[in-house]
């Protein structure tokens, strides 16, 4: 099997944690302190987790003699034709000074993210299904001392725009039914294959390689806020084609799927899981051929690191 590596999964394999030391020191001298050490870069902010969903992030300070006190981080929103919006605070948080090294973790929400941010002009949507894979939030750290002085750190946090069903995927159940008679020896074979499947947009996916369990294919499915799926017969206006012949879904064509989508399972939905990231998604779809139908019901579950 082929495999794909893109640069959105490898950066969301990284997860939120980076430990790179930053040489920012507020006094001039490392060990007299004040110096802010920002432990994430990248953030992964996945489209469709909810407007409250709490993001998280963490900063530590270096306390000596001069202590950072306060830090204040402001927000500047680019989309992916590299507009920027206005800048704007976030939030302030406040060190406990306790210890010589201390962590602090805040949390950034969608609604406080957009909160006072412009595009052109015009307030950012409060809509997180209107942000583009490619879009990001910039965090600067502007620190605070006991001795009175301030200074914006070198580093920056990235919230980077994804899509939480991006990713690879284990095959765990594959139903065949060409013209009507399923075919157990030709999905058996498949089963425990890994698929990636490609982030398009907020609601669009591309499925890689595989149509069923024939390889040399890629289609196009959404999931909607709902979190239900569809393979489409009509992509950007055009045929959608599965091994090269239209496809067919539960919706627009049942006239043609009277097996799969009348299986007895979970029937098109994207089904999450928020205790082990292990997210399922359940696919009724197929393609029409001269001689008739070929249909598939197919459970992808996400392969958690």
């Amino acid at each position: 099997m082929k495999k794909y590596i893109y640069l959105f999964l490898a950066i969301a394999s990284i997860g939120i944690v980076s430990c790179e030391k930053d040489n920012d020191v507020l006094t001039g001298n490392k060990n007299e302190g004040g110096l802010l050490d920002v432990k994430n870069i990248l953030v992964p902010y996945v489209v469709g987790n909810g407007n409250d969903f709490e993001y998280k992030a963490s900063i530590s300070a270096f306390q000596g003699d001069v202590k950072v006190q306060t830090v204040d981080i402001y927000k500047t929103f680019t989309n992916v034709d590299g507009v920027s919006s206005n800048t704007a605070l976030l939030k302030t948080v406040t060190f406990p000074v306790a210890a010589q090294v201390e962590n602090l973790d805040f949390t950034a929400t969608y609604n406080e993210l957009i909160a006072g941010l412009q595009i052109n002009g015009v307030a950012m949507s409060s809509n997180d299904a209107t942000l583009n894979i490619g879009d990001y939030w910039t965090l600067k750290y502007v620190s605070r001392t006991s001795s009175g002085a301030s200074a914006e750190n070198l580093k920056t946090t990235k919230v980077a725009v994804g899509t939480r069903f991006a990713g690879q995927y284990s095959v765990v159940q594959c139903e065949y039914w060409r013209i009507g008679v399923i075919r157990p020896d030709v999905t058996g074979p498949f089963l425990g294959t890994v698929v990636t499947i490609e982030s398009v947009n907020s609601t669009t996916y591309r499925k890689l390689e595989y149509c069923g369990p024939f390889s040399g294919n890629e289609f196009y499915f959404t999931i909607d806020s709902g979190d239900n799926v569809l393979v489409p017969t009509l992509y950007n206006g055009e045929a959608q084609l599965l091994n090269a012949l239209p496809a067919i879904n539960c919706s627009e064509t049942p006239a043609d799927m009277t097996n799969a989508c009348n299986y007895a399972g979970i029937q098109n939905k994207a089904v999450r899981d928020d205790v082990n990231g292990k997210d399922r998604i359940y696919m009724s779809y197929g393609y029409l051929a001269a001689t008739g139908s070929r249909e598939f019901y197919e459970v992808l579950e996400k392969v958690v690191e």
